[in-house]
């Protein structure tokens, strides 16, 4: 994560999280069943493409997620290719996800 968006904080606002830069925002779609936690959707405001703030909502929504002992479903393809480039997160992804075995 780029050293600028390290004390931005995660907000958990309704059904996503989310991160705020300038009254812009990263965020991401979410469910949760229990003790999973599905991220279905990662986006950014226009103004923060290319900035580095889609990697950083997903960085900190890994670790909120690690951090309260929840299991991760990767539905979303950029959190899913997110853990595949990282595979030290695969730690906190369901072994029962579908995809487990292709991360």
């Amino acid at each position: 994560m780029k050293p600028e968006f390290e004390n931005i904080p995660l907000v958990k606002a309704g059904k996503r999280f989310e991160i705020e830069i300038d009254g812009h925002f990263a965020f991401i779609d979410y469910r949760e069943m229990g003790h999973q936690i599905a991220l279905v959707h990662t986006e950014t405001d226009p103004e923060l493409a290319g900035t580095g703030a889609a990697t950083a909502v997903v960085e900190k929504t890994l670790a909120y997620i690690e951090e309260n002992g929840k299991k991760l479903l990767p539905f979303c393809p950029y959190v899913f290719a997110y853990i595949k480039k990282h595979p030290d997160w695969k730690r906190i992804v369901d072994e029962r996800f579908e995809g487990y075995n292709k991360l």
